[in-house]
């Protein structure tokens, strides 16, 4: 990964599981980071487990809460914003549709609005998702010129937030008149994410290491569902990649990119939740049945072409690998949790090597 010693890094979502991975990788790198975002929302916390608070200046605040944000922004001045910040759960969404709008699309108005309140160079990388797409379920991958929609609450609120990225980028941080403005932002979709310290609710990994470890059966909800699943690392080494070739080149890199897993990695939800009762050593799984279930997309999959040509990006593990990765840090964590720090960092240098 990049290295960005002594650079400023203003990242929302902190406490959020990628977010938290992210602190821990930036913080290495020797980045200053100053992380905003709402206290952690699970128990146990990847943020609290890694001694985040340790590793950034750690605000907690509400991207909707306007005058907070952007007091903290201003004050700290970051040369690179990540924004992860966000109601990133489909089920949630259907409890709190109108409230995942305003995180997912106003919050975003509001990091891109601090940013331009800046009166210094910034360049800024703001996370969405594979969701985004309007998926017509045909089985094709989804590439960066597509257009955008969503069924659901979440998929929708985040295909706003990609055309109020795309409006301000245009607006207010246009490439062509980037020596008038100084800055330069880009987005990154990612697909499904899996690794060690994701404890959030009615997300496949961590639903089936909470029945593993307590030797119950797996509950399947949508067994045939097909996801692009990829380890962390994978999309945080673009997104770290990406904040790089901004910097180096503002008006090239101010753009939307995929980042997912190679074609072969796009696989059922009942064949990931095989795969890990394999690696586990044991465990069994079933399918309720369930009635009045909130629509879910049958079938996610991304075109990473761009990415790999124009960023030079790839993936690096296999479902397999990323999954074994995974479920190693749960294990180590169930049986050790004074060591976790180590191995965390150990699975970031083992990334790195491949």
């Amino acid at each position: 990964m990049q290295d960005f010693k002594d650079k400023k890094i203003f990242l929302t979502g902190h406490t959020g599981f990628k977010g938290a991975w992210l602190t821990f990788i930036l913080h290495r790198m020797g980045a200053e980071v100053m992380g905003y975002s709402l206290e952690p929302n699970t128990n146990p916390s990847l943020f609290e487990v890694l001694q985040g608070a340790k590793l950034c200046h750690s605000v907690i605040g509400d991207i909707r809460d306007t005058e907070h944000l952007h007091r903290c922004m201003a004050s700290f001045q970051p040369d690179i914003v990540f924004h992860l910040a966000a109601q990133p759960i489909v089920r949630t969404s259907y409890k709190i549709p109108a409230e995942t709008f305003e995180v997912n699309a106003i919050g975003t108005a509001n990091v891109l609005d601090g940013i331009r309140l800046l009166e210094k160079p910034c360049v800024g990388v703001m996370i969405t998702t594979d969701k985004v797409y309007q998926n017509n379920e045909t089985g094709q991958a989804y590439k960066e010129d597509d257009r955008f929609g969503g069924y659901d609450p979440y998929s929708a609120s985040k295909a706003c937030a990609e055309l109020v990225i795309d409006s301000y980028r245009k607006s207010f941080f246009n490439p062509a008149d980037y020596e008038q403005h100084h800055k330069a932002i880009a987005s990154a979709r990612a697909g499904n994410v899996i690794g060690g310290g994701d404890w959030a609710a009615d997300r496949l990994v961590p639903d089936i290491v909470r029945a593993l470890s307590k030797g119950e059966a797996i509950q399947i909800r949508n067994p045939k569902a097909v996801r692009p699943w990829q380890h962390v690392l994978e999309p945080l080494s673009g997104y770290i990649l990406l904040a790089q070739r901004l910097l180096e080149d503002p008006i090239r890199y101010a753009e939307g990119f995929n980042f997912g897993p190679n074609p072969a990695d796009t696989l059922t939800v009942e064949e990931m939740t095989q795969m890990a009762t394999e690696i586990w050593g044991e465990g069994t799984f079933v399918f309720p049945k369930l009635i009045n279930q909130p629509h879910e997309a049958g079938l996610l999959s991304l075109d990473i072409s761009k990415a790999e040509k124009v960023l030079g990006w790839r993936p690096h593990l296999n479902a397999r690998k990323a999954l074994e990765m995974t479920l190693e840090w749960y294990k180590a964590f169930y049986s050790n949790p004074a060591a976790i720090n180590e191995l965390t960092a150990k699975q970031i240098r083992q990334f790195d090597k491949v």
